[in-house]
């Protein structure tokens, strides 16, 4: 692939739990964890493609007015070699308890700030996770 490429251009969700951890996962026939969601489907608004890839990745609904914008982050994609990814990236609540499912071959629940005691994707690790540290702590 170029490194010229456009952006692939994704949906991404913090979920923390009430001890203030974060979900994170990991795809099949990766060794690297990232933050649920995906990729929009063509014409698909930013929030309902959250909240159906949440559905489809972990079988939990988005709770209706929890997002909280996070922003948009640009690094090297993990799973796509020679890419970089674009994430709209939310703070969200979700309902019912999130499994593995889809194309998705594990969870953990991580400290929100270093360390994370697992592989985290660039994306991660340097750009969603601290805004949501900061968002949180402006909370």
């Amino acid at each position: 692939m170029s490194h010229d490429a456009a952006p692939i251009e994704i949906v991404a969700a913090v979920i923390r739990d009430t001890a203030g951890r974060v979900l994170v996962v990991r795809k099949q026939g990766s060794d690297t964890f990232i933050q649920p969601g995906g990729k929009p489907e063509p014409g698909e608004a930013p929030l309902p493609a959250l909240a159906r890839e949440l559905h489809e990745e972990l079988g939990v609904l988005l709770e209706a007015g929890s997002a909280v914008p996070l922003g948009q982050f640009e690094a090297w994609a993990v799973n796509e070699p020679g890419r970089r990814v674009r994430a709209r990236a939310w703070l969200v609540r979700v309902a019912g308890t999130p499994q593995a499912r889809a194309e998705i071959a594990e969870l953990a629940w991580i400290a929100g700030v270093p360390p994370h005691d697992c592989r985290l994707a660039p994306l991660s690790a340097d750009h969603i996770l601290p805004a949501a540290a900061r968002a949180v702590a402006a909370i």
